[in-house]
């Protein structure tokens, strides 16, 4: 799998803005989503090759967001990175049994991040 468009869904602009710094310096092309609702509207109208999604939003969580991808027979094939501050190894072990590839803790390190796309293709 070739990597090359990616949706950041992030509440914190902070986190954000980071990401996404992070990822255009890298030649990806990135679409931003700052509630679950709104990534999974982006992710049906133009399916991304890969989402980065943040665990605590307002209304749908990524846990949540992650699992409603995985059940779509269209969208099921996005790999999911989880970003998020909840650090508990149950909540890693949560987001990976919702479908995530990966779960990653805050604050995000770039060559974890880059290792872990590029680990995907």
């Amino acid at each position: 799998m070739h990597i090359q468009r990616i949706l950041v869904v992030e509440d914190s602009p902070t986190d954000q803005f980071m990401l996404r710094e992070i990822l255009t310096r890298r030649g990806y092309q990135v679409a931003t989503a700052d509630t679950g609702e709104r990534a999974l509207e982006l992710a049906r109208q133009d399916p991304p090759d890969l989402i980065l999604m943040d665990v605590v939003m307002p209304g749908l969580n990524g846990f949540q967001v992650t699992r409603q991808l995985q059940r779509d027979q269209r969208l099921g094939r996005i790999p999911v990175i989880m970003c998020s501050s909840k650090t508990q190894a149950s909540d890693r072990a949560w987001g990976l049994r919702q479908g995530a590839c990966n779960y990653l803790t805050k604050p995000v390190r770039e060559a974890d991040l880059i290792g872990s796309i590029r680990a995907l293709g």
